[in-house]
């Protein structure tokens, strides 16, 4: 079973890909991948996950430009991540509920972390339809309307409310989008306020960090979502010790 999600976890990663560019092109996810470069059609040899960039040597057979590092590391990471998922669910089916939409979160976040790294965007075409979908697959897991509801608001009015103190150059309206649909994950109060606490946390350290080698200034931004989106992920797989710890602090 492992190996099956290892596997799969490769496909979906090379579909990752394929929807990053496509997203940021403005263009269908129909017809055959091709190289960003020369344009030419990508055969099926070509396309295997991780495998086809070890043997072309990270170069296009045709064009022989460079092939961006990001594609193998975001298949390898989303089958590390898939099998993750898979592991910290052992009593459960490995077609159930609860499994697709962990899997499901965690290729949106992974789409999130890639698109705001590289251009600083979040792309409404993928985040609005995933809070819907992720609302469905809560109230499916046994959620009552209500907790999603209550969710929904509290992490619309956090990010609404930042936007609006920081006369909107805190956070972008893609940000806000995007707390709509950590809301729509995290029904569970206690994961939400852990997500928005990991993630400022992570960009805090990260933005003294970068200022202290020179590589930033106090007025620079950073991308919000790539934060929120590690630590949606943390939350989603290990939100049992994280929630334990956290609160074990207060007590």
């Amino acid at each position: 079973m492992y190996l099956l999600v290892i596997i799969f976890g490769l496909i979906v990663g090379s579909f990752l890909n394929c929807l990053i560019w496509r997203l940021f092109q403005e263009e269908s996810l129909w017809g055959r991948s091709y190289c960003p470069h020369c344009r030419h059609q990508i055969s099926w040899y070509d396309n295997i996950p991780i495998f086809s960039f070890i043997f072309l040597r990270g170069s296009c057979r045709h064009c022989a430009k460079k092939i961006s590092w990001q594609y193998p590391a975001v298949e390898a990471i989303t089958a590390v991540l898939f099998v993750a998922a898979f592991y910290f669910l052992p009593d459960l089916e490995p077609l159930s509920i609860a499994l697709a939409r962990n899997w499901l979160v965690i290729a949106v976040m992974i789409v999130v972390f890639v698109f705001d790294l590289r251009w600083q965007l979040v792309s409404l075409l993928l985040v609005v339809p995933a809070i819907f979908i992720a609302v469905a697959f809560n109230l499916f897991l046994g959620f009552f309307w209500w907790q999603i509801v209550l969710s929904l608001a509290l992490a619309f009015a956090f990010f609404w409310f930042q936007y609006l103190l920081t006369k909107k150059k805190g956070i972008g309206e893609g940000d806000i989008y995007l707390g709509l649909l950590i809301g729509a994950v995290f029904v569970n109060l206690r994961h939400l306020l852990l997500v928005i606490l990991i993630a400022y946390l992570l960009g805090s350290v990260v933005a003294i960090v970068l200022m202290f080698l020179g590589k930033k200034r106090w007025q620079s931004r950073l991308p919000l979502g790539v934060f929120l989106a590690v630590a949606s992920v943390l939350v989603l797989l290990f939100h049992e010790v994280l929630t334990n710890w956290y609160f074990s602090l207060f007590s």
